[in-house]
This record gives C-alpha cells, sequence and structure tokens, in this order.
C-alpha cells in the first residue's frame, strides 16, 4: 500500500505536473464564471515557471542532499560486504530492445566493480527489483547480470536482490539476505543525494553502513549563478523534492530513523 501511494502522490506532488495542472485550470476558468481566479492561475504557473528558469532553486537542494555525507575518502582496512542500491538499469527498456539501457547513475555499478576487486575476499549484494507501478515482473538484477560480466566480476558472487520496490525495501530486502553480523563492515554504494534516506532506511532495519556516495550533480562549495533554464530548474527540483518528500513519509511512517539522516560516529 505504502509503494502505491508513494507513486500517485509523487504524480500529484511532481512540480511539471503542479505547473500543467495549474495552466489546464486556469485556461479553463477563463472561460467560466470564474476567469478571474482562472487568470491568477496562469499568472502564478507562469512566475513559478520564470522563477525555476531563472534561480537554482532544485540544484541548491540537491546540493543539500549531495553534502549531507562526505566522500568516503579514507577505505576500511577490512571490508566483510558491499551492497548497491538499484536505479541503474531501466528493465522494461532493456528488455524490449534486446540490449541493456542504462539510465543513470551507473558510477554505482563502477564503483562497486572497483572495491570488489580491491576486496576480493568481500560479499557483495545487488538490490534492485522493480519502482514501476505497473510493470512489476520487470526486475532490474535480472537483466543487470551482464553487466557485472563486462566488468570482469563473476555474477556467482553476487547476492541479486529483486524484490524491493524501493529504498525502505533495499534495505529490508537486502538485509535479510546478506543477514550481516554486528561486528562485520558493510559498505552502501548509491547516488550522493541519495544517500542520506538509504543510511537511514538501513540504519532502521539495524544494519549500520559505511556511505559510500557516488553519482554527484553539484560542485562541493560553488554558487550557483542565475540561468535561464526552465527544463535544468524543473528537473533538479523534481529530484530534490522527491527525496525530501520521501523523507519526510519514510519519517512519519516509521522506514527511516530520522527525517535527515546524517553522518554518526
Amino acid at each position: 500500500m505504502f509503494f502505491s501511494l508513494s507513486k500517485i502522490l509523487w504524480a500529484i506532488l511532481n512540480p511539471a505536473n503542479v505547473i500543467l495542472i495549474a495552466l489546464c485550470l486556469g485556461v479553463a476558468m477563463a472561460w467560466t464564471r470564474w476567469r478571474r481566479l482562472g487568470r491568477w492561475l496562469v499568472a502564478a504557473a507562469a512566475v513559478t515557471a520564470l522563477i525555476l528558469a531563472v534561480v537554482p532553486i532544485g540544484a541548491w537542494l540537491v546540493g543539500a542532499l549531495e553534502n549531507r555525507f562526505p566522500p568516503l575518502r579514507e577505505l576500511p582496512g577490512q571490508v566483510d560486504g558491499i551492497v548497491v542500491a538499484g536505479g541503474i538499469v531501466d528493465p522494461v527498456m532493456s528488455n524490449d530492445r534486446g540490449q541493456i539501457s542504462i539510465g543513470g547513475a551507473a558510477e554505482r555499478l563502477f564503483e562497486m566493480a572497483a572495491l570488489a576487486k580491491r576486496f576480493p575476499q568481500a560479499r557483495l549484494v545487488f538490490s534492485g527489483g522493480s519502482g514501476s507501478l505497473l510493470e512489476q515482473d520487470q526486475k532490474e538484477a535480472t537483466v543487470i547480470v551482464p553487466l557485472f560480466q563486462q566488468l570482469g566480476i563473476d555474477p556467482k558472487r553476487v547476492i541479486f536482490e529483486s524484490q524491493s520496490r524501493n529504498t525502505a525495501e533495499n534495505a529490508t530486502f537486502s538485509f535479510r539476505v546478506a543477514a550481516p553480523k554486528v561486528e562485520e563492515t558493510w559498505i552502501l554504494i548509491t547516488s550522493a543525494f541519495h544517500m542520506p534516506r538509504a543510511v537511514g532506511s538501513f540504519r532502521k532495519v539495524g544494519w549500520r553502513v559505511t556511505p559510500y556516495p557516488v553519482d554527484y550533480g553539484t560542485r562541493k562549495d560553488a554558487a550557483l549563478p542565475l540561468q535561464f533554464n526552465l527544463a535544468f530548474g524543473l528537473a533538479s527540483l523534481n529530484g530534490a523534492l522527491h527525496e525530501f518528500v520521501g523523507l519526510f513519509f519514510y519519517w512519519t511512517g516509521g522506514k527511516t530513523d530520522e527525517f535527515f539522516p546524517g553522518p554518526k560516529e
């Protein structure tokens, strides 16, 4: 239920959809007795779009997420396991076209491969089912197997967790299949902007992982100048709001240990 509701809710809260709905309602009302309200809706949508095109609000929010956990500059001397969150391959497109379609965040897999070779005794877990509301039979963990072979990693070494649909389930199901011991050191690899929600979810199931953020989209201390790019403004705001809304509902739903998880000793 939580998964389905989150998908429906995000379709409503998506910034681009909100602007589009406001425009459509405003135009429709302009032909009725509520034409004054309609004009206000159209004006509000236009002003909002202009602000997002000029002021990099989304990029600032993404930066706050990405800077929450610093890069792991010094690796532990002993690594017992490495777990990577899915979101790398588009399983629907891969199966449709007959070849692997990388949707983004490929750095997650590249870093996992590098660490796997550096720590040959470490156990490997790839957690990725289907995040689609309607196509749950298309599993990322199934179609991504050939990529491990191309990167020089024997797929038999990897535990492929294919039932998770979101971050909370990444943590829950990966914990079940890996059964990590308290004294073991496990590295969690995911995109930097996604790391707070991921770490919070893993902590909630009792798994104290070492964060290894990758796939940065913003510079650490750069002051983002004004711009004029609505597509970029909407895309960055969309990504940032998706994470912050997710953090809020994960926190209120008891799926993360705190609203905005950060580093702990």
